[in-house]
Order: structure tokens, then C-alpha cells, then sequence
């Protein structure tokens, strides 16, 4: 199961329990063309739509598999990518 990031804590996650619909939310931010829309509560746009799960896609990008690639003020969109973690959750080289 992965848990929430607390203040201070050190990113441990088990990628052996995502489901399904995380592993392809995690695919098409490989894909490219995956945003994140910066606040407390990210949302995730893929292509330009807005992903059709965010309470999933929000729990990875708190369990450190999806993160911003740039940082920029609240409420603007960034590119999103895959984290080493990420990378590592579906066995995708990194770059």
C-alpha cells in the first residue's frame, strides 16, 4: 500500500500493490504530455484533458511516483514526468 508523504519523511514506497488504473495513469505520464496543475491538491491533465481520476493520480503524486518538472506558481500548469520511483514502479529506463 502507499502511504501518504509526512514533513521530514523519507519518500519509502511498495509499488507492489498499485492497481491497474495507477500503473496506466504512470503510463501515460511516461508517454509525455502530462501536466500537473500546482497546488496542495495537484490535478493531473494528460494531453490536455483533465485525467478521470484524480483521487488516483494524487495519491501517486504523494506516494513520489509523479512529480512537478518544474516549479511554478500555484495554479499554473507544469509538465509532469515520472520520478526515479516511478520509473522504477514500471521497469522504464531513466534518462
Amino acid at each position: 500500500m502507499l502511504h501518504p508523504i509526512r514533513a521530514g519523511e523519507t519518500i519509502m514506497t511498495s509499488t507492489n500493490n498499485l492497481s491497474g488504473r495507477d500503473r496506466a495513469i504512470l503510463r501515460a505520464v511516461a508517454a509525455g504530455g502530462a501536466e500537473l496543475c500546482l497546488s496542495t491538491e495537484p490535478d493531473l491533465f494528460l494531453d490536455g484533458r483533465c485525467c478521470c481520476d484524480q483521487s488516483a493520480a494524487r495519491h501517486l503524486v504523494r506516494a513520489g511516483l509523479i512529480a512537478a518538472a518544474t516549479l511554478k506558481l500555484v495554479g499554473e500548469r507544469v509538465a509532469a514526468a515520472l520520478t526515479p520511483a516511478g520509473r522504477q514502479a514500471l521497469d522504464v529506463p531513466g534518462t
